[in-house]
């Protein structure tokens, strides 16, 4: 059990490490995978940039469609990650890319109705990330069995209420309670917030248990790829949560 609830990140599970001895050469590490999630950063900041210059000199339609190829895109290249783990070193750089397009035409679309927003969650985003790596480091967080168990259930169960609403949102029933900037909807907003974060500190320790492992050096691109997973998850919901609450203002 607790190989399958090594952490909530289904592109970060220790049972991806069966199997996958490093045999002969070079084995993944943290540093290298460190490394990995910094170019993986720059390509998604690079793309972004760019489609955020296009919104601010075309106008907003001229982005929606790169939304639209990031977004798709995007889970097509995820999901070939998650099966083809080999092809990473690849595959994940595309990715990053293709959700660039879509973090940028986001973000540059919340600008326009809340100046600041979006730099505000990139500075809170990091602030997480940073903030949770020390205290993992200080073993002031242990990731036990049931701290995992905890966190699956409830990414789990966002993964699953978010997937209804969008099905439900065919048949024209919505819920404004939740999704609008009520003190529900902040609260909700704020709890998956907290979720998102906890799901890097499974990260990390994933991490350190592949380079414990002597996974292949491939492993460190994968790694790469699971934690941008889950800092872009938690950077759009921080944009969500902010919006909500200055849309009450």
């Amino acid at each position: 059990m607790a190989d399958l609830l090594r952490t909530a990140n289904p592109a970060l599970n220790e049972s991806i490490f069966r199997g996958e001895g490093v045999g002969y050469g070079e084995g993944m590490t943290i540093s290298g995978t460190v490394n990995k999630t910094g170019i993986l950063l720059i390509l998604v900041v690079a793309s972004s940039a760019w489609t955020w210059n296009r919104f601010a000199n075309l106008g907003p339609t001229s982005v929606m469609g790169l939304i639209g190829i990031g977004a798709i895109g995007g889970l097509i290249f995820a999901l070939i990650t998650v099966f083809k783990k080999t092809w990473a070193p690849v595959t994940a750089p595309i990715y990053a890319l293709l959700e660039g397009l879509v973090l940028g035409g986001v973000s540059a679309i919340y600008e326009l109705q809340f100046k600041g927003i979006p730099m505000q969650a990139v500075g809170l985003t990091f602030g997480t990330l940073v903030a949770l790596l020390l205290v993992y480091r200080a073993g002031i967080i242990k990731v036990t069995d049931k701290f995992r168990l905890g966190v699956v259930a409830a990414t789990g169960g966002i993964a699953a209420f978010y997937l209804l609403t969008w099905i439900l949102s065919f048949f024209h029933i919505a819920f404004p309670s939740i999704y609008g900037a009520g003190p529900l909807g902040i609260g909700i907003s704020v709890v998956v917030v907290i979720v998102a974060a906890l799901n890097l500190v499974l990260d990390f320790d994933f991490i350190e248990s592949g380079a414990r492992a002597g996974a292949p050096k491939y492993m460190e691109w994968y790694a790469a790829f699971g934690l941008m997973v889950t800092l872009i998850w938690l950077y759009l919901e921080i944009l969500r949560l902010l919006s909500k609450i200055r849309s009450r203002d």
